[in-house]
């Protein structure tokens, strides 16, 4: 049985933040990862089949999470999405961007694992 939790990440134009979290997370055994953005210029736009197959959204800034919820409304109703409070000043896989990635998102892929998981 697959316990993999489905994790998406979140920033602006999809380049260089949310990405860069996908990589980092890529190969962790106890997730699935997927980047998108918010924006329409974005390299890969959030859609609301990304919203349906995350169990957990983490977004860059505040901005991303209040985007999401004035434009999926249904879909994020009871879709836990927090806030990692990184902001948009580095490069993609930026050492100081995959630790702050790793530090902020860590307690809340931890807090989602330790929850029963649903069942098929």
């Amino acid at each position: 049985m697959n316990n993999r939790r489905n994790l998406l990440f979140i920033c602006s134009k999809n380049q260089w933040r949310s990405p860069t979290a996908e990589a980092v997370f890529r190969d962790d055994p106890r997730v699935s990862v997927r980047s998108r953005g918010t924006s329409r210029s974005a390299r890969r736009t959030v859609q609301a089949g990304d919203l349906a197959w995350s169990d957990l959204v983490l977004v860059m800034e505040n901005k991303h999470r209040h985007r999401l919820l004035a434009d999926y409304p249904g879909e994020t109703k009871f879709l836990p999405i927090e806030v990692l409070h990184i902001p948009d000043d580095y490069q993609f896989m930026d050492p100081e961007l995959v630790e702050l990635i790793r530090v902020a998102a860590d307690p809340f892929i931890d807090s989602l694992l330790s929850k029963q998981p649903p069942q098929p």
